[in-house]
């Protein structure tokens, strides 16, 4: 029946407006008169009035008791909140871990933290005969690889006092920081530099640089690595392009998840 199409119709723009009710709060990030809604979205201001109302009545939006100024509500924070947590860390990382792979040719990782050791939660192999493997799932020491060590960096401190008194940090290679004063000090210059380095700590032979990814909370959740035989990563390659390439992709993880924070190595 025509008169059902037509309140479809309006149904449809009704939502649609109100949609970018919303957005246009968003940017603006501060509370708005109706008046300066209305104008931004080139409506009269009764229907302006009438679908804040509705957004309103569902938490959207709030008006402030005295200047009648509108803001976005609690309910949108939590809708927002609970999209940003849904959404697969691994999904986003791993076109970007592949273009890692197809640049380099050696193996990127997705790390993160758990019980104070690493976990490797996704890898993109290089394609050539000798590479370094992580199998999704695998664990590792946290104090003697570049993913774990840039995770420990970003942990308060009391979990990183608490970590260097009960875990031991055993020697797997000749390189393999043991001294607890000594790994303070390498997580207070990863945290300086903005990436992490593994010069055969945990293997004789590889190396590996890793960088953060933060969340919309600015909270490091997951770390980025590459890695590979030594000969294939020299000294100043590691902490040059490669540091460099981890440090970019780690950093367009997070701008995914809704991290705004600076985007460069110092």
């Amino acid at each position: 029946m025509p008169g059902t199409r037509d309140n479809k119709i309006r149904g449809v723009q009704a939502v649609d407006r109100a949609l970018t009710i919303l957005e246009v709060m968003a940017r603006e990030g501060s509370p708005m008169m109706l008046s300066t809604i209305s104008a931004e979205l080139r409506l009269n201001i009764s229907t302006v009035h009438r679908l804040l109302n509705a957004l309103a009545a569902h938490g959207l939006v709030e008006q402030e008791p005295y200047q009648g100024r509108y803001r976005l509500g609690i309910k949108a924070f939590e809708i927002g909140n609970r999209a940003l947590y849904n959404l697969d860390i691994r999904a986003i990382a791993r076109p970007l871990l592949t273009q890692l792979v197809d640049d380099f040719n050696e193996t990127a990782n997705l790390a993160i933290l758990d019980n104070c050791q690493v976990v490797y939660i996704d890898q993109v192999e290089s394609g050539r005969i000798i590479k370094m493997l992580a199998r999704p799932g695998t664990r590792a020491p946290a104090y003697c690889t570049a993913a774990g060590k840039v995770l420990l960096a970003y942990q308060n401190d009391q979990l990183l006092t608490r970590y260097l008194a009960e875990v031991p940090l055993l020697p797997y290679t000749a390189a393999t920081i043991s001294d607890p004063q000594q790994l303070r000090a390498e997580l207070s210059l990863i945290r300086s530099q903005g990436f992490a380095l593994d010069e055969g700590e945990r293997e004789d032979g590889v190396r590996c640089v890793a960088a953060p990814v933060y969340n919309h909370e600015h909270k490091v959740i997951a770390a980025v690595s590459l890695s590979g035989p030594a000969h294939r990563m020299p000294a100043e390659a590691l902490t040059g392009k490669f540091a460099t390439a981890v440090f970019q992709v780690a950093l367009r993880i997070g701008q995914h998840l809704g991290y705004g924070g600076p985007g460069k190595i110092d």
